[in-house]
């Protein structure tokens, strides 16, 4: 059986079906948040507003060749990144799937078909073989009265749905929101990442000057007690004095361990956040270094630059454009699609005349589907894909104000951590003049080695608030800089 039709008589149709039409509601954008803040040319609670964008690779602001070599390593190679990653391929497989499902699926088909008792296969088995041809092409025509019967079949098949309504366009319109989301995930992995380099860095700096600090101070304590046991000797101090210094010793010395360990754990943790195996910095960071402070003046930008450069900002529009998509393809589903089915081929039951002008087939078939009583279940998924895009804009106000509050409330946290290490800075200096006011009278014999060892004591105690503060408004600076949403541009060498 072979179904001749004539292409003259679909075409119309096939215009009709191509030219289509877009349901649902377009993106429009993501909602207005915070418009007067985004308005402003700073921030609220910074000291001074600045036009100036801030710097993208942050770090470099802090001057330390070792936390740039780091940063460098750990946006090239940190294992924290290869989950981003693997999302993008992910993504990109789901909009080139996407993509395709727009064009036709085709299929080359090939069938040989032998039949020993032809008469009684055509006879009893004729739906069977006709369920055959429409499926795989093959041709039925036959001699009925031979006991033998041969088919042979090669062609193809091709099937195309029309996007009449828009359901596929919708569909890679989502898609390609959902892959950008995707790439704002990744970036917001790397603010995350450069920012937790640096506070490890930070840390360990500011362990080994406790570390260094606190051995000190026990030097300082461990002469005290020497002397104080040459007085008791000297009938000047009692054993209680003598007690009271040694424990105190002991406690300081005690302190140290621990910030042994802090050291060995940041040391782990930076090797870790470069893709190392624990120990592979020993060599290269145990001994220590100066601890990082943040520059003199500070470029923070405006809100408006801020929530361009928050990757979770931007991740959070795409995913309202993606969710505003998924409204569309539910609202095609209350419309008739359309498929195209096509074959063609050459059927015929004697192999050496399968390609003659006799045995060429073809057949061109539309279908139609179209569920116009559903009781419901198209408009339920309908409201269902409304009730998401509504939780994403929700989700993107949430992203921005918290964006918002957390720039103002770092900006405020820094401005006080400066100004206690200005008046931290002042009580060192003080303790400094001390300490070299009383070496001169210990030289000149008018102060004991007792008050020099006190001033001394005095001023170490003094060097570590200073040492701690410095260190507490670099961390600041650190998590300033992940709240401006920067350190995602990754340098040249690194991978993307």
């Amino acid at each position: 059986m072979r179904l001749r039709l004539s292409l003259a008589a679909f075409a119309p149709a096939a215009a009709l079906l191509v030219s289509g039409c877009v349901v649902g509601p377009n993106y429009a954008g993501p909602p207005t948040v915070a418009a007067r803040s985004v308005a402003a040319p700073g921030f609220h609670r910074a000291e001074t507003a600045s036009s100036t964008a801030p710097v993208a690779r942050w770090w470099v602001t802090l001057n330390d060749t070792e936390l740039n070599r780091l940063e460098e390593a750990a946006l090239a190679s940190g294992p924290d990144l290869e989950a981003g990653r693997a999302r993008i391929l992910q993504s990109r497989a789901n909009l080139a799937n996407a993509r395709a499902n727009r064009l036709p699926s085709t299929q080359a088909t090939a069938a040989y078909l032998r039949t020993k008792g032809a008469t009684s296969v055509l006879t009893g088995g004729a739906a069977t073989a006709t369920g055959a041809a429409g499926q795989t092409g093959f041709a039925t025509t036959g001699q009925g009265g031979s006991d033998d019967l041969e088919l042979t079949n090669i062609g193809g098949v091709a099937t195309w749905e029309p996007d009449l309504f828009g359901a596929r366009a919708r569909a890679l319109e989502g898609a390609r929101a959902r892959d950008e989301a995707a790439r704002d995930d990744l970036d917001a992995i790397k603010v995350a990442l450069t920012a937790e380099v640096a506070q490890a860095y930070v840390s360990l700096r500011a362990s080994q000057a406790r570390l260094a600090l606190s051995r000190r101070d026990a030097d300082i304590q461990a002469r005290t007690v020497a002397l104080y046991e040459k007085r008791r000797t000297g009938g000047t101090a009692s054993s209680l004095d003598v007690e009271r210094l040694n424990t105190q010793l002991q406690s300081t010395r005690a302190d140290a361990a621990p910030l042994q360990a802090q050291v060995v754990e940041q040391i782990d943790r930076l090797a870790l956040l470069t893709g190392r195996e624990p120990g592979a910095l020993d060599a290269e960071l145990e001994t220590p270094g100066p601890l990082p402070l943040p520059p003199e003046s500070l470029i923070v930008g405006d809100a408006a630059t801020l929530l361009r450069n928050r990757p979770d900002v931007r991740a959070a529009e795409r995913r309202i454009a993606a969710a505003n998509a998924v409204i569309g393809q539910r609202t095609a589903d209350l419309f008739p699609k359309v498929t195209l089915f096509g074959n063609i081929g050459f059927g015929s039951t004697d192999g050496s005349t399968l390609l003659s002008g006799d045995s060429f087939t073809y057949a061109l078939a539309p279908f139609l589907q179209w569920r116009p009583f559903d009781f419901g279940r198209t408009q339920a998924s309908i409201s269902l894909a409304r009730g998401q895009t509504a939780e994403a804009i929700a989700d993107y106000t949430r992203t921005v104000l918290t964006a918002l509050t957390d720039a103002e409330t770092t900006l405020s946290r820094y401005a006080r951590r400066r100004e206690r290490l200005a008046g931290l800075l002042r009580v060192q200096a003080s303790a400094d003049r001390v300490s070299k006011m009383t070496d001169i009278r210990v030289a000149g014999g008018t102060a004991a080695l007792i008050d020099q060892l006190d001033a001394e004591s005095r001023r170490a105690s003094a060097q570590g608030g200073v040492q701690q503060a410095q260190a507490e408004l670099t961390l600041d600076y650190v998590a300033l800089q992940k709240t401006l949403g920067l350190g995602w541009q990754a340098p040249k060498n690194a991978a993307n």
